[in-house]
């Protein structure tokens, strides 16, 4: 399988398990065309309690590490749920408590970024 499958696969799956644990506001942002980025695509969300947040960046690893036995390369921000990263190095996933996304307002910052939003 390609490199560019296996990112969509991985994105898919990301989506899907933000989908099933009622995540909000879902956001893709393609970041491939852009110099020097952090990683080719950035998923971001929202959830509305620190407990949601936690459930949906669990179900996040679940899911893709039972169906394409992938495990993120880093996690950060389990601790308090307010933001949690989920670093697969291609797909990068941000999990966010309401007013912590709107504070950081992180869309903002990939402006040149090609973004698909997500229907709930």
């Amino acid at each position: 399988m390609n490199k560019i499958t296996e990112k969509q696969l991985l994105t898919n799956k990301i989506v899907e398990a933000i989908q099933d644990t009622k995540g909000e506001d879902i956001m893709i942002f393609d970041l491939s065309g852009i110099e020097n980025s952090v990683a080719q695509t950035f998923i971001i969300c929202t959830g509305n309690s620190n407990t949601q947040v936690a459930a949906i960046s669990g179900n996040i690893e679940k899911k893709v590490r039972n169906e394409l036995q992938d495990r993120p390369w880093h996690v950060e921000g389990t601790e308090n749920a307010m933001w949690v990263l989920l670093d697969y190095v291609s797909v990068v996933v941000h999990v966010f408590q309401r007013e912590t996304r709107e504070y950081y307002d992180i869309e903002e910052l990939w402006g040149d970024a090609k973004i698909t939003k997500i229907d709930n």
